[in-house]
């Protein structure tokens, strides 16, 4: 499995980006997909996921009503549109698959993309 994260960038407080997932090789829509971040000197933090092909979705309190995970199964891709970005936003977002556990666990994730840095500032 292969995941390919895009999206990032530089964005002024209270503006919005959406963040890209691309999945290829032997992976399919069934699996939960999540977004963490890693902001410098910190440990990795869950952001929000899809669980499987039910669309279930959860978020960190951190971002609920800010942040959107949504999936195209058709195109293997999962998006993280974030509004109302704040500078405590700023990490390193990392998608990542799921393959057995709680799914704000990063243990549980076997398969993750490269990253993609997101900075808030004005």
């Amino acid at each position: 499995v292969q995941l390919q994260a895009s999206g990032g960038g530089l964005v002024q407080p209270g503006g919005s980006l959406r963040l890209s997932c691309a999945a290829s090789g032997r992976t399919e829509s069934r699996y939960g997909m999540a977004w963490f971040r890693q902001a410098p000197g910190k440990e990795r933090e869950f952001v929000a996921a899809i669980i499987s092909w039910t669309s279930v979705t959860t978020y960190a309190d951190s971002v609920k009503g800010r942040f959107t995970i949504s999936r195209d199964n058709a195109k293997m891709t999962v998006y993280l549109q974030m509004n109302s970005l704040k500078p405590e936003d700023t990490a390193v977002y990392y998608c990542a698959q799921n393959t057995g556990g709680a799914y704000d666990a990063p243990r549980s994730y076997g398969y993750w993309g490269q990253g993609t840095q997101v900075t808030v500032s004005s």
